[in-house]
C-alpha cells in the first residue's frame, strides 16, 4: 500500500512541538504533503528538511511568516516542480510538485494550499483569480500525467461538509461560486474526491477544520476543507481513509488515504 497524509500545520515549529513527528514515525506514510509551513529555508534547514525519516521538498512564502507547502517522502522523485507559473501565486507560496515517473507511467502527488478569502472582499477576489487560475492549470496537468493533489482547498464542496451550513452561505468557503468551481473540477475535468469516493455520505466524521472561536472543536462544529483530488486512474486504487482526531497538531486534523500500490 501507498500511505499518503496531507494536513495543515498551521506552522511548522508549533505542529512539531505538539507531537506530530513522533505521530509520523508511528504512522509510516509514504508521503506526507504539508501546508501553512510559516517558515523560510533557513528555518527548514538542518531542523524540518526530515520529518520521521522522510526527506521534505517546499515551496516557501517569500512573506516571512506565511503560507508555504511541502511534501515529505521516503521515495526520492524523479523531479521537483515549485510552483505553477502563477505570476501573482507563487510568490506566496502555494504549490509543490513531486514527479514519480517511470518509463510506464508518469505520476505525481502535489501538496497545494488554496487562497482563503475570510479577511475581506480583496482576498476573495484574489482566491477567485486562483481558482481561475488553477483550474486552468489543473486540466492541462491532467492532460499529460496521472496525479493526486493534497491540500487544504479552502472550500467546503456540499452541505454534508460543514456543521452549520445554512449561517455560512454567504461566506467564504462555503460561496456558491466556490462550490460550483468545485462541482466543475470534479465534474467537467474528471477530477475525484478520493474521501467522498470512500466516505459518500459521512457528515460530523468528515470534518477535518475547526475554528477556534466558540469551542468548536469540543462541539465538533467543522468543516471539510482537506482533500485528496485525484485523477480517475489513482482513485480508483484508494482503499481506505482515515482523520486522525486524537492528538491536535494544529486547527486542522490529519487525513490519510491508503492507495493499493500498482
Amino acid at each position: 500500500m501507498f500511505k499518503l497524509t496531507s494536513l495543515n500545520l498551521n506552522g511548522i515549529r508549533s505542529a512539531t512541538s505538539k507531537g506530530l513527528e513522533a505521530w509520523l514515525a508511528a504512522q509510516s506514510p509514504d508521503c506526507i504533503c504539508v501546508q501553512e509551513v510559516k517558515a523560510q529555508a533557513e528555518d527548514v534547514t538542518g531542523r524540518f528538511d526530515h520529518l520521521a525519516g522522510l526527506k521534505g521538498h517546499f515551496h516557501f512564502a517569500q512573506k516571512k511568516g506565511y503560507s508555504g507547502v511541502g511534501i515529505y517522502t521516503r521515495h526520492e522523485p524523479s523531479a521537483v516542480q515549485v510552483g505553477y507559473g502563477s505570476a501573482e501565486f507563487d510568490a506566496e507560496g502555494r504549490y509543490v510538485e513531486l514527479r514519480f515517473d517511470t518509463p510506464r507511467r508518469r505520476m505525481s502527488v502535489i501538496s497545494a494550499y488554496f487562497p482563503s478569502g475570510s479577511s475581506g472582499e480583496e482576498r476573495q477576489q484574489a482566491k477567485f483569480r486562483f481558482l481561475d487560475e488553477f483550474y486552468r492549470h489543473l486540466t492541462a496537468l491532467k492532460s499529460t500525467r496521472e496525479f493526486v493533489l493534497c491540500g487544504d482547498v479552502n472550500i467546503a464542496h456540499r452541505e454534508i461538509d460543514l456543521k452549520n451550513w445554512k449561517g455560512n452561505r454567504n461566506n467564504s468557503g462555503f460561496l456558491p461560486e466556490e462550490r460550483a468551481w468545485m462541482t466543475r473540477l470534479l465534474s467537467e475535468a474528471g477530477l475525484v474526491d478520493v474521501y467522498r469516493q470512500l466516505q459518500p455520505a459521512t457528515t460530523d466524521d468528515a470534518y477535518t477544520w475547526w475554528s477556534n472561536r466558540g469551542q468548536a472543536y469540543a462541539k465538533n462544529v467543522g468543516w471539510r476543507l482537506d482533500y485528496h483530488l485525484a485523477t480517475p486512474a489513482v482513485a480508483a486504487f484508494a482503499r481506505t481513509e482515515s482523520i486522525y482526531k486524537g492528538e491536535r497538531f494544529s486547527d486542522h486534523a490529519p487525513i490519510t488515504i491508503e492507495y493499493a500500490a500498482r
